[in-house]
Formats: C-alpha cells, structure tokens, sequence
C-alpha cells in the first residue's frame, strides 16, 4: 500500500482546479500526481515545477500542461450534471482507495457520497452469465445488503446488472469506465437512474467519455479499491473479471469465487481463481467469516518503512541526481523491475530514486507498472 495523504475537511477551489488540471497534464498518470502533490505540498507549485523536472528526465520538446480553459469546460461538465468532484486528500475521499499506489486524482460522483465511507465488496462477473450464475448474485448482493455491506460493481450486463439490482433496496456503487454521464451499456438506462437516486455513480473519467477497452482495468482498480473484497460469480479464463480479482490481490483485498460445472466455459476463470486459493463462496456465511478479521483492521495496514512510500523532496545536489540518473538509466530496461529492487540494486538513497524516476516519468521515458514495478521506454 502507498502513503496515504493527511485529509484536508477543506480544499480550497484554487487547488482543487489546479489539481483537476495537473490530473490531465501529458505524462501525469495517478502514481505521478501524488508524488507531484506529495513532494510539493500543492498542485500549483507541482505545475511549476514540472517544465524543469521533465527537461532533466531528458525531454527535449515542452511539456504539454493541460490549460485552464479545458480545466474550465471540465468544471462546469461535472455542474451541469449535478455531479461532484472529491479530490484525492479530501476527507470525503474514500481511505482504501486512498491507500492505492495508483489512486485516482478525483473521482466525479452522482447520488449520494457518504456511501464511500462504508464498508463495501464487490460483486463481479461474467457479461454472458447463466439464469442461476445472475440469481445467485442478485441473492447474494441482497444477503450481503442485509450484513451492512455496500454492493460495488461496474454496471455491466449479466453479473453486474444483477448484484446491483440485488443491492438496489440497501447500497450499491457503479464504477463506470466511461464518464460519470454516460450510461452503458444502453440497455441499464433505467439501472442507472435507480442507482443514481438510491446510491452511488462514480466514474474517474471526463464527463462524456464513451468508454474503450482500455478504460475497463482502469475501472476495475477502482471497484476492488473499493471494497474489502471481491465476489466473483461467473467468469471465463479470460474473462475482464479476472482483471478485478488479480487487483485485488494486488491490493491485498481477499477473493472469493463462485464454483462452477466444468463443462460450462463461463466457470472455468472462477474455479480456476479457487484451484489458486480463492475462497470457494456457496452462500453468505463464507464471506462473512473472512471478513471478520478484515473489518478488525485498516485496509491500508502494512510495513512501515514501506520503499514505494514518496519521501519529501529536501535539498539534492544536481551533482547527486546527475550520477543518480546515469546509474538508474544503466539498471533500467524493457523488462519491469520493482522499485525497491533498484534501490537495492543501485545503492542510492530513496529520495534520489524516487527523484529521478519522477524526472523520467515526465519525460515520457518511463512505464509504470503494478506491483511498485517500472521499466524504460526506449523510442
């Protein structure tokens, strides 16, 4: 888990549309912005800073940093739907997506916020699931309901349409991966007015976004960041589902998984998760026992002298970052290495590592990757 930010009961507008801007500045991914926001104190002094950082991580042409006017139209998009825009450092922003190395800068919201501080797990599944796959997961979204649990899912057809119609009497959260206003797929319009004025809509993406392929891992983080766990009903080998499940892992959420026949291709994924210690979920009782112990500590809880955590800037000698970003270029590749692994491998002090990563990252140089991973980008 990454260094989670000292919550803020109140962000100044200033920030807040400074930080929306720095959210949507070229080579600005999630992992940046809070190093960015960490290391500077505030998204302003990280804008200024940022022509300079991405020259010495060698870009030779300008970074192109989001103007004011599309900060603006994105604003006043999320007005116009009655939507509103929690920033990562808010005390509204839900903590165990706030511990996550690639939390989201902002999420927008419609319906009723105050769902992100409840305890939550998430419902998942195949898009062409079964009549008993989608019964089973609109009962046990109902049955978790009743325990005090958030249903979270991401509104698609089959599984996820019937664990939030299951949840739509207590609490559900949608996470779109298209913008906060789009609804898809068609077919859920009426789902997603129910939720809308019953629960949650969250989405971290423009207002108006259609959703692409590549959207859905992105939304994926979120639903398992989310919640405590993840329930997986039905789900092919390759099933997008099974992108829930491993970030959860990753997370340090617990998986439980739905069995299935063998003969039914839409089980394969889910017995599949089980054969690799998922918890086999036949009914309530078997997520309920696994998450007594969850619900008895911090999602977030983990070492306390966690490498991957962002160390404040301080004073560097340009001597020092030269020879740091001689030796990192040298230990870097194409194949993904963790961060402390470089720390280790290149004896430098966290703070330069971190550093210099940064400088590369804005250069366009660098590819983060899960797991506190990162590889060079060679063009």
């Amino acid at each position: 888990m990454a260094h989670q930010p000292s919550p803020q009961p109140s962000m100044s507008e200033a920030e807040k549309r400074n930080r929306l801007r720095l959210a949507r500045t070229q080579n600005v991914g999630p992992i940046t912005f809070r190093e960015l926001i960490t290391r500077f104190g505030s998204a302003g002094a990280a804008l200024d800073a940022l022509p300079a950082l991405a020259a010495k991580g060698g870009r030779s042409r300008a970074l192109r940093i989001c103007p004011e006017s599309s900060v603006e139209q994105e604003w006043n998009a999320a007005d116009k739907i009655e939507g509103r825009l929690i920033f990562w450092g808010e005390a509204d922003y839900p903590d165990p997506l706030a511990a996550l190395e690639d939390a989201p800068p902002f999420l927008c919201v419609l319906g009723h916020p105050h769902l992100l501080q409840s305890q939550a797990i998430a419902v998942v599944g195949s898009r062409n699931a079964s009549v008993n796959g989608k019964r089973f997961a609109r009962d046990i979204s109902s049955q978790l309901n009743e325990a005090g649990l958030t249903i979270v899912s991401g509104m698609a057809r089959g599984i996820d349409t019937a664990a939030h119609e299951g949840a739509l009497q207590g609490a559900t959260i949608a996470v779109l991966a298209g913008g906060a206003d789009i609804i898809y797929p068609k077919e859920n319009t009426a789902l997603y007015g129910q939720i809308r004025e019953r629960g949650l809509i969250v989405s971290e993406m423009s207002s108006g976004t259609t959703p692409q392929a590549r959207h859905f891992p992105r939304r994926n983080r979120i639903i398992s960041g989310l919640s405590l766990g993840v329930v997986v009903v039905e789900a092919a080998l390759r099933s997008g589902s099974l992108i829930s499940a491993r970030c959860a892992l990753e997370q340090g959420r617990e998986v439980f998984a739905g069995p299935g026949s063998p003969l039914d291709p839409r089980c394969r994924g889910t017995n599949n998760l089980i054969r690799n210690g998922a918890v086999l979920t036949e009914s309530l009782d078997d997520i309920l026992q696994e998450l007594d112990a969850m619900r008895s500590r911090q999602i977030n809880d983990g070492d306390d002298d966690d490498l991957f955590t962002p160390r404040p800037l301080g004073k560097i000698d340009d001597s020092d970052l030269g020879k740091a970003r001689v030796l990192i270029t040298q230990a870097l590749g194409p194949s993904p290495i963790a961060i402390d692994d470089l720390i280790r491998e290149t004896g430098l002090s966290v703070a330069l590592v971190h550093v210099v990563l940064l400088e590369f990252d804005l250069a366009g140089q660098l590819e983060r990757h899960s797991g506190q991973r990162v590889s060079l980008i060679f063009q």
